[in-house]
């Protein structure tokens, strides 16, 4: 299924602009999130708490996949370093070293970068993603 054939699916869901927008943001929040692993199930718990379209959420969430992550978590650890002022840990992390065994001890300094920087981002992010939902699907309902 392409990646057009989605959106469709996404903007023919019989539900407020306002609701399909807010679903899509809250998947795209929590796709960017620190919680690895934890994104699917948080979509689907979070869609059921507040009512939303799980497939929407889900879609918005995916926004992280393999070919995504590490642009998007190495933006989001780098504006995390920015603002929690740890900029001499990266310069001090020789990334060549990284192994399977030490990546927690060599990585630890940016845990919280990478945290802070994931949920500003997130947000960031998502509250975009709503805005631009929002506005074609006001478009798209016009229209029909």
């Amino acid at each position: 299924m392409s990646i057009s054939d989605r959106l469709r699916i996404i903007f023919s869901v019989k539900e407020t602009p306002r609701k399909i927008a807010l679903a899509f943001a809250m998947g795209v929040f929590i796709g960017i999130s620190p919680f690895l692993g934890l994104h699917t199930l948080m979509a689907i718990g979070f869609a059921s708490i507040f009512r939303l379209n799980k497939l929407v959420t889900l879609a918005g969430a995916f926004i992280t996949n393999p070919w995504t992550i590490i642009p998007i978590y190495s933006f989001a650890t780098w504006i995390g370093i920015k603002m929690t002022g740890h900029e001499s840990t990266l310069s001090q992390t020789n990334f060549k070293e990284i192994t399977i065994v030490n990546i927690f001890s060599i990585l630890k300094e940016l845990i919280l970068p990478f945290f802070v920087g994931t949920m500003c981002f997130g947000l960031i992010a998502g509250a975009v993603s709503y805005i631009f939902v929002y506005s074609i699907m006001k478009r798209m309902r016009r229209a029909a």
